[in-house]
């Protein structure tokens, strides 16, 4: 089973895509990640995170407590290609559940003029489309599944 979630294939091109959408997202995510758990880059750390996810936006506790450790600790595991299938479909479930509870009343397009009441879900799209290309390729043979599961580049 865990040799199945850890499946890459050998080809050179192959690998560099998934490299590259691994450190890509993983490096995006893990900005928000810090931000809602240490309140770094104008965030408000694990505590204020929290209040807003069950206070505001009436999320569950224990969700909260999930996207919060998915955006942080999941994007850390897909930089080095860590059960980058299971984490990269957490990542994108957390990304279509902020689209849809938080970002589709504000519209499409992200606020760059800052003249609109909060940030439309385009870029929830492009998060998910990258984390659901991961899940069904995999973390490639230069990730730490493809060196557990005993595969070379």
């Amino acid at each position: 089973m865990l040799t199945q979630l850890m499946q890459t294939q050998p080809d050179i091109a192959f690998n560099l895509f998934t490299l590259v959408l691994r450190l890509a997202l993983g490096f995006v995510i893990l900005g928000h990640g810090v931000q809602k758990l240490f309140g770094w880059f104008g965030g408000y750390g694990f505590r204020g995170t929290m209040n807003f996810f069950t206070q505001t936006v009436h999320i569950p506790y224990v969700f909260g407590l999930m996207a919060i450790t998915t955006e942080f600790f999941g994007s850390l595991a897909l930089m080095l290609g860590l059960l980058t299938g299971p984490v990269a479909l957490a990542v994108g479930i957390t990304m279509v559940t902020a689209a849809w509870t938080v970002h589709r009343p504000n519209g499409f397009f992200m606020n760059w003029a800052g003249n609109k009441p909060g940030e439309g879900y385009e870029y929830f799209i492009l998060a998910g489309a990258i984390a659901l290309a991961l899940v069904i390729a995999g973390g490639g043979a230069w990730s730490v599944d493809a060196l557990l599961a005993g595969l070379r580049a």
